[in-house]
């Protein structure tokens, strides 16, 4: 997939170029980047400072970002750097060109077995690195699952993720928390929660729709949604195989304590056709200085965004810096034309 190109008139942030919007929400959007040292793409995510202080979003984004730098894993949306201007937080990230799975399924429906046990494969390494770091991230679903150029899958928006150290004294989580169809039956009540057993439980609806193009808990009626969820009343389309029936049986457990973990979802026989273990470095000591200095109104740190006119070229310049276009082609045309001329012309003096 080509990336995208950059317009005439260049805004620079820090060393990077912006160019298109990629995507918009209510406290951000982010653009296409290329480092224009490097050369390489990127995507900038690029907050309103006022709006997040206005609604007290501070905190938020700051477990966003300081997760995301934690977390360095083949399948998970890669966070480099993270810049600030006066107005404005830039969180530079990965760029993928393969979209949401959300828009793969849409668009395509329904995945063969085949093709979505090895989009399971990914998400299952993925969770289990961000669960040995102590992150939860707590609103998975095809919207939050990004593909690059490759098919590759990376998990992204940790914006309602929890720390470990956020856990209260009784071992559980208390916020309520992701979307709808996809939240495990105990975060629906004050009763407490495990980050890692609701997580799980996410992914096996994540199949569940992979496989049928659809969700296995539908309802327009909420009250009905989360009955059906808490009873984990959904039924199979013929054409599941008995082997990931049985996986997603156990995964979408209502009982947290007797749900399938992934150590055990590792051991399964249908998950483990042609899996392959991720190779990767992990990094063990992660600064986190560069977040906190973006919140503080230290001068020292800030980026300003600037407009930039491109360097305006001749005709001539243009057509030289041309890829494939020879100008030697075009003299030696013009050199054989004047000698054609010139022995015309002496063959007229001769007659």
């Amino acid at each position: 997939m080509s990336s995208p190109s950059l317009p005439g008139t260049r805004t620079r942030v820090g060393k990077y170029e912006l160019g298109r919007t990629l995507g918009e929400g209510s406290f951000a959007k982010v653009k296409f980047a290329r480092n224009a040292t490097t050369g390489d793409c990127v995507a900038i995510k690029i907050i309103d400072r006022d709006r997040v202080l206005h609604h007290r979003m501070v905190e938020q984004i700051k477990r966003e970002i300081s997760t995301m730098k934690m977390i360095k894993h083949p399948n998970v949306l890669n966070l480099y750097e993270v810049m600030a201007s006066k107005t404005k937080i830039y969180i530079v990230l990965e760029y993928v060109g393969g979209g949401e799975l959300f828009d793969k399924i849409a668009n395509d429906g329904k995945f063969k077995e085949d093709v979505a046990r090895r989009y399971l494969q990914q998400l299952i390494n993925a969770v289990d690195y961000c669960h040995s770091r102590g992150v939860y991230h707590r609103d998975l679903k095809p919207e939050n699952l990004l593909l690059d150029s490759h098919g590759v899958l990376k998990v992204s928006d940790f914006g309602l993720s929890a720390f470990s150290q956020q856990v209260r004294g009784d071992g559980l989580l208390h916020t309520a928390c992701g979307t709808p169809n996809y939240v495990a039956p105990e975060v629906l009540t004050d009763k407490g929660y495990d980050g890692t057993s609701s997580d799980v439980w996410s992914c096996g609806v994540i199949l569940f729709v992979l496989m049928a193009g659809y969700l296995p808990f539908d309802e327009p009626n909420l009250v009905a949604l989360y009955r059906r969820i808490q009873r984990a009343e959904f039924s199979f389309p013929s054409w599941f195989s008995s082997g990931a029936k049985r996986l997603i049986k156990r995964i979408l457990d209502p009982n947290p304590l007797t749900r399938i973990t992934i150590s055990e979802i590792l051991e399964n026989e249908w998950f483990k056709k042609n899996y392959k273990p991720p190779h990767f470095e992990t990094e063990e000591d992660v600064s986190l200085d560069d977040v906190d200095a973006v919140f503080n109104d230290s001068e020292e740190h800030l980026v300003t965004e600037r407009k930039e006119k491109p360097v305006s070229m001749n005709a001539f310049e243009l057509i030289s810096r041309s890829q494939g276009f020879n100008l030697e082609n075009l003299f030696a045309k013009e050199m054989m034309s004047s000698i054609n001329e010139l022995s015309l012309q002496l063959s007229d003096f001769h007659d």
